[in-house]
């Protein structure tokens, strides 16, 4: 993991402003993840017991920082938007997330065409980053 908080993999002015955001956001929480990782096993072998609790403090401090940064990725990506919402705070199976909330999609939409009323009209959904949408912002940066 500290390889990937050496910097970027391509020249920083070959990218967006948005990207060079989420690259330091994903090492950040990486680095969050990994205390949270060494806070836990300090914590476990450690033998006085405020200590112990001291380093859980300092755990759950870290899991709240991972949060945080994982919120502000989820409000600037809709990819990160789609699947959090998917598999996060959920009862199913993590493995039958996608299929529930698929189902659920569908079932709402068989729900409301039944009714007397129009359905309404979904809002565009954001853009997922793809290669062809870089390439656009590519051109839209070099104008």
């Amino acid at each position: 993991m500290a390889d990937s908080s050496q910097g970027l993999h391509e020249e920083a002015s070959e990218l967006s402003a948005l990207t060079r955001d989420v690259h330091r956001a994903l090492v950040s929480l990486q680095e969050e993840l990994e205390a949270v990782d060494w806070y836990r096993q300090r914590a476990e072998a450690c033998r006085d017991g405020e200590l112990r609790e001291v380093l859980l403090h300092n755990m759950r401090e870290e899991i709240e920082h991972g949060a945080m940064v994982l919120e502000w990725l989820r409000r600037r990506d809709a990819s990160f938007d789609e699947h959090l919402r998917t598999y996060l705070f959920t009862d199913v199976p993590i493995t039958e997330a996608e299929e529930a909330a698929t189902s659920s999609a569908d079932e709402a939409g068989a729900d409301s065409s039944e009714t007397a009323e129009p359905a309404a009209v979904p809002a565009a959904a954001p853009q997922a980053l793809t290669l062809g949408s870089l390439k656009q912002q590519d051109r839209e940066v070099t104008r």
